[in-house]
């Protein structure tokens, strides 16, 4: 038992640390896509180290040991560690559904990535809103499928056919995408996001980007198409670019590369590559670059 302001907290920090470790590093702990590494001891509060989905980064979280019997959730009284730490992962299953991964701030520490949320800014800039562009099931089943033996080969008149509807809307929003439908086609097609203003209804449509598989391993995604409209903020292309590379690294993408030669890129973390074009890495020193990184 220690005191903390004028609330005694009955369990110790030992206690505390076994019952978050009892609960984030079980077998199909928190969500889907979570997979648990460690939980570590700090001076003043636990470090959760887990990967994400497939990408290739270690992330780590900050929690805090409790300063009250509240839940770090609710906010609502708890009445043992065990109940207190159930909250601590309920908590991270609502953060990382929510886009943890993606919108907090990093800080490369140890070899893994420290995110923190707090004061983290929005991944779409003020006014826009930034999805994947909707596809028919039979297109999504097609692209999702573990085995590569449709991947590459000649595509049924029924893909061809969806494939030439995909997106219609942002075409009909004076948007060229006949690279995405392709991809389609190909099978290659590994994220297409588009863009919009942040209103009731959704619209307009200004912006969208699309990325391929360079490999059938799928560890190489190419940045294929960014494009947003003349009068839109270049933050909005960043962020369509950002999260490109965040959805392809949760993939399994070790890298993404492109033939597309704009300076902007180089300020989100893009190098030239040997050969030409420019490529980026999703697993290194440095996490994608942007104004919060190492803050």
């Amino acid at each position: 038992m220690w005191e903390s302001g004028h609330v005694a907290i009955e369990w110790s920090r030992q206690e505390v640390l076994r019952a978050v470790r009892s609960c984030l590093l079980r077998a199909s702990a928190v969500t889907d896509g979570y997979s648990a590494v460690d939980v570590v001891a700090e001076p003043d509060s636990m470090l959760a180290i887990f990967r994400w989905r497939r990408d290739p980064n270690i992330y780590a979280i900050k929690v805090e040991f409790p300063t009250a019997p509240k839940s770090p959730w609710t906010g609502l009284p708890v009445t043992s560690a065990d109940e207190w730490a159930a909250d601590v992962a309920a908590r991270l299953d609502e953060e990382l559904q929510t886009g943890l991964v993606r919108r907090s701030r990093r800080t490369i520490r140890d070899g893994y990535v420290l995110l923190d949320t707090r004061d983290a800014p929005d991944v779409c800039p003020a006014g826009f809103s930034i999805s994947s562009v909707p596809l028919d099931d039979v297109v999504l089943s097609l692209l999702q499928r573990d085995d590569r033996k449709r991947a590459y080969g000649s595509p049924s008149a029924s893909v061809s056919t969806l494939a030439s509807e995909a997106g219609y809307w942002l075409a009909k929003a004076g948007m060229d995408v006949a690279i995405p439908r392709q991809l389609i086609v190909e099978a290659k097609l590994a994220c297409w996001l588009q863009a919009y203003v942040d209103n009731a209804r959704g619209r307009p449509f200004v912006g969208h980007a699309a990325a391929s598989w360079e490999d059938r391993q799928r560890t190489t995604a190419r940045l294929d198409l960014v494009h947003i409209r003349p009068d839109i903020p270049s933050e909005v292309r960043d962020a369509l670019v950002r999260l490109t590379v965040c959805q392809v690294a949760e993939a399994g993408a070790l890298r993404v590369v492109t033939a597309i030669d704009d300076p902007e890129l180089h300020g989100l973390g893009f190098r030239p590559a040997n050969g030409g074009g420019l490529t980026l890495h999703t697993s290194s020193a440095e996490p994608l670059s942007d104004p919060t990184a190492g803050a």
